[in-house]
Parts: structure tokens; C-alpha cells; sequence
């Protein structure tokens, strides 16, 4: 907890403090820091303040947003009613989409929000809300502005799933589950853009991945991928009735009776997959899928015979010349057929729900109007143990604080533009060194990654190795003893192990998986088959197709994103987690500091503190410290007396910069200002009340 005072006394290493509240208490010396200057008491904003020992909720551009874990009253219609009609101006969600909303409207640019945070800090809640206020801006919440609210509730019960860490985790490449669905889309998080016509009605929306008896289900405690996380029930949470709720939002957005049952025969699918188990067939630890319930089980849900699902799970085609070969797998190569098969099925089911809301929303190339796109991105992790998922996350998020802190650098360069002041004083820290020891050819780690996965022999060992013998020149890259390496990354040194990594980089879908799927009886199989090869249904039937690696996979879907945010306005919210335990009311202040490290809270203090962080209007700065000048000058306009006051108090000419409208100083120097303007106010009182006094005698 942070304490305002003033020091009465010190002495050796120990200092009396009298504390604002009354109380006089001793403390070491070494944990007084400076505090802020009255004028600057109640700024929300960071990069505002002359010294960063106070808490705020606002970083420049960047809104930080707290998870309470519980239900606050501050998102109601009042809430939005008092926004809109700029009654209040506090840090909020609906402030950052109404900024973007005015900035679209007035500047004619397509924009983004961008949320990022640790799994459980309250993203997918954030982008909830921020849809909730443009949705009351473009019209309300009926007919289209319905649908994508409701959007939400297909996306989180089919994107995201209770795990350790988390009550609402995204599926995909959570490092919490062991069954990660990296290959499918490694790039965790969704993008949503809302389209507005030039009156600012809600059009339409575009949604993006970053990536019963009948169906014989039982309990699902019995099934192997849901029990991996011990994490099956959530304290306060009806499942029933949040099914109940999917089925509406399905009827909403006009997913057809016959599409749900469809949909749920997928998800029945998937669990069954995860029960198949195998048996030894013969001393070099071939095996065979036990032709047992769920097998058939699975077999019927995709519509294939148990015989067609056995070969595909349990052997390989190879080709020898004019001839193909079966060859049967290892029990380990037939578990991550098995494992691969149940992620395609579940990520293409999840593009394809995509692929029907977008329909629903009528959001295609006849929208030519603004829009606002609403980003869901993961953020920076480094854990005791990081792998091949954490490598590819933070990866995202090293690219995609570039962007974060060129985007912010540009807008100072603006605002010093309009005003006419030289920004080129100001040293921007470009770490396009660390994006190069990823991307760059051939000597990055993706492509030495893809090579050695591609080598044979190859090992974890061996692919560190090369990593070490390439890329000790580089400053980022920290070569470590056996399998682990280090990347320098902004938000600090994470050490990597590479136990795993060649295999989650080789694609286990195998050609004839994706053969099955496109013979079945079933109309999504097949479909999902055909977008793998994105050819027609009668042409996939090569078994040398060769599959992207999932690092180029997840790459290019890096890529995509990053183009559509280059080719946007962006706006930022980082979402923090406040404790590990997710409960109300608690605080652990080493796990906030530590994500705001890892989101980039401090490199965008660090960028606009480079330059003058406190900016006054020369008319606002004149009416507080005018009455300071010792001496009348000729002219009184703001600029005059602004400068004046300057050289009265000796600030030195590399302190400050005048604009046309502003005066931009650096860190530190409105203090004594404030000091002796509290000092003349003082001695005005005193004056003011002998003189009271004298009167009343």
C-alpha cells in the first residue's frame, strides 16, 4: 500500500514520516520514494506522472482493466447512457470503444480494440462489454445488434473450457490441458470486426479465428480428455441452463435443428476418439485400435465402419514405387493419430460455426462502410517449465509489441507534429533484432526448427544444438546447457525447453485420416476434408500432400493478423488477473507487476516518458503558476508568460519544448513549480489570516 507524507526527520538509515491521514510513523529510508506534485493528484493516466509510485488505471493509450472476479455494478445502461453522453470521462471499457466509435465516425478510419491478458484476467468479459456499448451505439439491441452479442455465447462455449487456471480458458494451445489443440490454431484468441454504415448503424460483423441418446454420451467423468484437467465442474455455474442459452444464440443466428444436431454429434465424436485404446499386436510394439465401444461409438458419430476408423488410426501408406504399403504404427505414433484426428474435427467444427455466424451476420465484400474490430489476444507467459506453446505465444506477443509500441510512437510523433514540436529528440528502442532471431532465413529459429524437423535422426538434443551453433551471435539469443535455450525477450529472459518441440512442429494429420473424413457419410466430415486440401471433394485422395509445419502455420496466421492491425487504428485494453486463487477482494502485487511487464505497460511509459510526458495548454499552465512571476512583462498572452516563468525558473532550455498550443515537459520538472506555488499560496494564507484577525480585534 502506497502512503502519502512528509518526512519530519531523518537519521542514519531511518526516517520519521508524518502520514496525510495524522499518523507519525519510523521507516527505512530506502523505501521513501518522491511523490507526485498536487496537480497531478487524481491523473489516471501513467505516463502523466512525474514519478510511478502511485496506482493508476490508464497507461496512455492503454486502458488497464482489473478483474474484480465477481459482478460489479458499472456496466448497466446507466453506465452507457453516461458515457455516450459524455457525462464522465473515468478509465472504462465503454470509453475505449467510445473513443474508437468518435474516432471512426469523425476520421473516417476502420479501427481496432485490441485485449490482451493472461488466461483468467478477464478478456473475454472485456470484449463482451466493449461489443454491449458499440451495439447500443449502432442501434440498440435488437435484429443484427442481437445476433452479435449472442455470438459470444457460441464462441465461449465452443472456444473456451473450464481448466486449473481458469473458469472460461480458450481451447486452444492451453498449456493447462494435455490434450492442446496446437495445430489447429496456435494463434490463441479471435478477432471480431462490427461494420457500420456511414450514419454509424451496425450493418453487419465478421468473425476471425486466430484460431442425447442418439449420440450416446455419458457421464463426463468417463471421458479421458475431459477428466486430464481434474477441472469438470464450475462453483455457481448451471451447465444446464448455459445449454439452454447455446441453443437460443444457435436459433438466433439461424443454425438450423438439423446443423445443432450435427454440431453435437461432432463434439460426441471427439470425447468417444478420446476413449479408443490400443493393443500390442507383435514384439516391435505395433498395435491395432481395440474394437471396443468406443470405437464403434466414434465410427457412427462421423459415419465411417469401425474397420475404416481402425486402419486409420492404427497404420500409415507408404509408397514403394507403383505400390503402397500399409505399415502399422507404434503405440506412441497411433495415440497422436488418434489425438490429431479429434483437434482437426474440433477446430474445423469450430471455423465452420465461424463460417455460419458470419453468414447469419451478412457481413462480405458489400460492406464498404467502417468498422471497429474487436481483438482477443492471449498474452506473454513464462512458467517454470516453458515449451513449444510458450514459444510460439510469446513469439505473437514480441511481434505484436513492435506494432503496440510503433503505433504508440506514432501517435506522439503526431500530437508533436500538430504542435510543432521536434520529436526527433525522442530515441525510440526498435527489438527488431529479437523478431529477426525468430523469423529470419535461414538462420532464424522457425526456419532451423523446420529443418530439423524435416532431418532424420533428429532429436530435441540435436535441434538445440543447431539452435546454439547458429544464433550465440545473437544479443536476444541465451544458449543453455542440454535441451533448454533463452530468448531476451521486452517483458524479460524466458528459458525454453526443447522436449517436444519437433514433434508438436510435425503435423501428425496423416493423409489418410483426412481420406476417412472425406469418406464419410456425414456432411461435416466431409467438408471439414475439404478445406484441409481447399480442393474439391473428388481430387483429395493424394497421400503425399505435403502439411505445413505448425510453426509456418501459425506464422502466416501471425501475419494475417498483424495486417489487418497495421491496416487499423488501434486502441488498447490489458486485462490483469489481481490474484492466482480467482477471488474477490484480493490483491497479490508480484503477479499484477509481473503482467504488466508482460503486456508492455512499461515499455509504453518508457516511450512516452522518453519524450515530455507533461503537456499543459499555455492558457492552463499561465492561470496556475502566472501569479509566480516576480517581475511584469510586456506582453500577457499564455505563450509569453509560459515562457517567462520557464527562465524565472531556471529550467534549462533540453527540459521543455513550446507548441502552438502546449508546453511539453520532461519528467520531473513541473515540481518545482508546484513547490513554490504551495509555498506563496501558504504565505498568502497566513497573511489573509492575521490580517481576518487584526480586523476581528
Amino acid at each position: 500500500m502506497w502512503g502519502s507524507g512528509t518526512i519530519q526527520s531523518t537519521s542514519g538509515e531511518e526516517s520519521i514520516v508524518s502520514l496525510s491521514i495524522g499518523n507519525v510513523i519510523k521507516v527505512s529510508t530506502s523505501q521513501l520514494l518522491p511523490a507526485n506534485p498536487g496537480i497531478l493528484e487524481g491523473v489516471n493516466d501513467l505516463i502523466q506522472l512525474s514519478y510511478l509510485n502511485e496506482p493508476s488505471s490508464k497507461a496512455g493509450p492503454v486502458l488497464i482493466a482489473v478483474n474484480p472476479f465477481k459482478d460489479v455494478q458499472i456496466y448497466g445502461k446507466d453506465f452507457v447512457t453516461s458515457y455516450r453522453e459524455k457525462a464522465t470521462d473515468s478509465p472504462h471499457v465503454f470509453a475505449i470503444a467510445d473513443n474508437a466509435y468518435n474516432e471512426m465516425m469523425n476520421e473516417f478510419h476502420n479501427l481496432n480494440l485490441s485485449c490482451s491478458g493472461e488466461t483468467g484476467a478477464g478478456k473475454t468479459e472485456t470484449a463482451k462489454f466493449a461489443m454491449q456499448y458499440l451495439a447500443s451505439l449502432g442501434g440498440g439491441y435488437g435484429g443484427k445488434e442481437c445476433k452479435i452479442l449472442q455470438t459470444h455465447c457460441i464462441l465461449e462455449a465452443f472456444g473456451n473450457a473450464k481448466t486449473s487456471r481458469n473458469d472460461s480458458s480458450s481451447r486452444f494451445v492451453s498449456s493447462s490441458s494435455p490434450l492442446s489443440f496446437a495445430h489447429c490454431s496456435l494463434l490463441k484468441g479471435k478477432l471480431i470486426d462490427i461494420h457500420f454504415t456511414a450514419l454509424g448503424k451496425i450493418s453487419g460483423a465478421n468473425i476471425q479465428t486466430c484460431k442425447h441418446e442418439r449420440l450416446n454420451l455419458k457421464m463426463a467423468n468417463e471421458y479421458n480428455y475431459l477428466v486430464q484437467s481434474d477441472c469438470l465442474v464450475i462453483n455457481g455455474v448451471d451447465d444446464g441452463q448455459k445449454f439452454q442459452k447455446l441453443k437460443e444464440a444457435f436459433d438466433i443466428v439461424q443454425i438450423c435443428k438439423e446443423e445443432q444436431e450435427q454440431v453435437f454429434a461432432m463434439l460426441a465424436a471427439v470425447l468417444w476418439l478420446g476413449n479408443i485404446s490400443f493393443q500390442v499386436i507383435d514384439k516391435e510394439n505395433h498395435v491395432e485400435a481395440l474394437a471396443d465401444e468406443a470405437l464403434t461409438s466414434a465410427a457412427t458419430l462421423i459415419g465411417c465402419a469401425p474397420h475404416e476408423l481402425m486402419q486409420a488410426i492404427s497404420t500409415h501408406r507408404i509408397q514403394v514405387g507403383k505400390d503402397s504399403i500399409a505399415k502399422k504404427l507404434t503405440l506412441q505414433q497411433a495415440i497422436d493419430t488418434r489425438d490429431a484426428l479429434a483437434k482437426f474435427i474440433y477446430a474445423s467444427l469450430f471455423d465452420w460455426l465461424v463460417e455460419q455466424i458470419n453468414n447469419s451476420l451478412e457481413a462480405g465484400k458489400k460492406h464498404i462502410g467502417r468498422s471497429i474490430s474487436i481483438v482477443d489476444i492471449y498474452g506473454f507467459e513464462s512458467l517454470k517449465k516453458n515449451s513449444f506453446e510458450q514459444f510460439c505465444i510469446n513469439y505473437a506477443n514480441e511481434r505484436l509489441q513492435q506494432h503496440f509500441n510503433r503505433h504508440l510512437f506514432k501517435l506522439e510523433q503526431e500530437e508533436y507534429d500538430l504542435e510543432g514540436i521536434d520529436w526527433t529528440k525522442v530515441v525510440f528502442e526498435d527489438k527488431q533484432e529479437c523478431l529477426d532471431l525468430f523469423e529470419k532465413k535461414p538462420l532464424g529459429i522457425l526456419s532451423l526448427l523446420d529443418e530439423e524437423s524435416n532431418a532424420p535422426n533428429s532429436t530435441d538434443f540435436t535441434l538445440a544444438n543447431k539452435l546454439k551453433q547458429h544464433l550465440n551471435s545473437n544479443s536476444y539469443f541465451k544458449g543453455d546447457r542440454g535441451r533448454a535455450f533463452g530468448v531476451l525477450h521486452f517483458a524479460g529472459e524466458v528459458l525454453y525447453d526443447t522436449n517436444g518441440f519437433l514433434d508438436k512442429n510435425r503435423d501428425p494429420l496423416s493423409s489418410e485420416v483426412v481420406q476417412l473424413l472425406s469418406s464419410c457419410d456425414g456432411q461435416l466430415p466431409q467438408l471439414f476434408a475439404k478445406k484441409m486440401f481447399n480442393q474439391p471433394l473428388q481430387s483429395v485422395t493424394s497421400l503425399d500432400t505435403p502439411m505445413q509445419s505448425v510453426a509456418l502455420q501459425f506464422k502466416g496466421q501471425l501475419f494475417k493478423l498483424m495486417h489487418q492491425l497495421e491496416s487499423t487504428r488501434s486502441h488498447f485494453i490489458c486485462c490483469i488477473k489481481p490474484n492466482s486463487k480467482q477471488l474477490p477482494g484480493t490483491y497479490e502485487e508480484d503477479l499484477v507487476l509481473q503482467q504488466l511487464r508482460c503486456f508492455g505497460i512499461f515499455e509504453v511509459i518508457r516511450i512516452s516518458r522518453s519524450g515530455y510526458p507533461t503537456r499543459m495548454t499555455h492558457q492552463a499552465f499561465t492561470e496556475r503558476y502566472g501569479f509566480l512571476l516576480s517581475e511584469p512583462i510586456v506582453s500577457q498572452d499564455p505563450l509569453s508568460i509560459s515562457v517567462a516563468l520557464l527562465k524565472q525558473f531556471n529550467v534549462l532550455p533540453q527540459m521543455y519544448q513550446i507548441g502552438y498550443s502546449k508546453l511539453f515537459l520532461r519528467t520531473g520538472q513541473i515540481s518545482a513549480l508546484e513547490d513554490r506555488r504551495k509555498q506563496v499560496l501558504r504565505g498568502v494564507i497566513e497573511v489573509q489570516k492575521y490580517f481576518r484577525g487584526h480586523r476581528a480585534r
